[in-house]
């Protein structure tokens, strides 16, 4: 279940919000309404950036070993070429 809370609550109702993250949810803050930050556990926030160190990585090797540079305009039409294949 998504939690929102206003961003007055990290304040007031810290403890409230920290059981809410350490749930395994993250907490969406709003300000006046609209979209703060959102608010999550270390453990959620290293599984959901588990592997992209881990990509980067791959990605610098790979750039390392092969001399060929795309445009951003070549990566997105070749990627949608690949999807509507």
């Amino acid at each position: 279940m998504i939690t929102i809370r206003p961003v007055s609550d990290l304040r007031n109702k810290f403890t409230d919000i920290e059981t809410a993250v350490n749930g395994g949810e993250p907490v969406f803050l709003t300000k006046n309404g609209y979209g703060s930050m959102v608010v999550m556990s270390i453990d959620a926030y290293s599984r959901m950036t588990r592997n992209v160190e881990q990509a980067l990585d791959e990605a610098d090797e790979y750039a390392s070993k092969h001399s060929e540079r795309m445009t951003h305009d070549e990566v997105f039409s070749k990627l949608r070429s690949q999807i509507n294949e």
